[in-house]
C-alpha cells in the first residue's frame, strides 16, 4: 500500500465529474487500499474522494469515527458509485478539505441522508446517517460530481476563512 498525493485547487482534475466505475477488479481493490491509508496518514482527515489522488473515479472513503463533532459513525465506509438518494434538514457548518488546505468554508448541507452504492466487494450496500458524518458523506460525493465546498458557499467576502492550521 502506499500514501497517495493530494490534488490541490486549482487542480483542473478537481473539477471534472467522475466516471462509474464499471466492476470492482484488483487495480480498484489496491487503489481503495492507498485511499484508505492516505487518508489515515492525514491528521485530521475524515473522508478522502478519488479525485482528489487524480483518478476520475466514483471512489469514496470515509471514517469519521475520530472526530469530536461525530455521534452516528459507520467507522470505515468505502463507497463506489455513491448516490444521495434521501436528504432530510439543513445546517450551515464550516467544513475544510485537503484539496484546499489553506482556507475553510460554511457550507449549507443536509442533516441526514441515505446513500446507496457498493461497498468495495461489489456488494449493494445502503447507509443512513446524521450529524457530522452526513456531512461527511455529502462533501466526498461532492468532489465525485466535480464541485468543491468553495463552490457550495452563499458568499466568497463572507463564508471563507483562512485556515489558521490543518486538524
Amino acid at each position: 500500500m502506499a500514501v497517495l498525493p493530494i490534488l490541490i485547487y486549482p487542480n483542473k482534475t478537481l473539477k471534472i465529474p467522475s466516471s462509474k466505475v464499471p466492476q470492482v477488479d484488483e487495480n480498484i481493490s489496491l487503489l481503495i487500499k492507498n485511499m484508505t491509508e492516505t487518508m489515515y496518514d492525514h491528521k485530521g482527515c475524515v473522508g478522502l474522494a478519488a479525485p482528489q489522488v487524480g483518478y476520475n473515479l466514483r471512489i469514496m472513503v470515509v471514517d469519521a469515527s475520530k472526530h469530536k463533532k461525530t455521534t452516528l459513525c459507520h467507522n470505515l465506509i468505502v463507497f463506489i458509485n455513491p448516490v444521495i438518494t434521501k436528504k432530510e434538514g439543513a445546517i450551515i457548518i464550516r467544513e475544510g478539505c485537503l484539496s484546499v488546505p489553506d482556507y475553510t468554508g460554511n457550507v449549507k448541507r443536509a442533516t441526514k441522508v441515505t446513500v446507496n452504492g457498493l461497498d468495495g466487494n461489489s456488494n449493494p450496500q445502503e447507509i443512513t446517517t446524521e450529524g457530522f458524518e452526513a456531512i461527511v458523506l455529502q462533501h466526498e460525493i461532492d468532489h465525485l460530481d466535480g464541485y468543491l465546498f468553495i463552490d457550495r458557499v452563499a458568499s466568497l467576502k463572507r463564508d471563507i476563512f483562512r485556515r489558521k492550521k490543518y486538524q
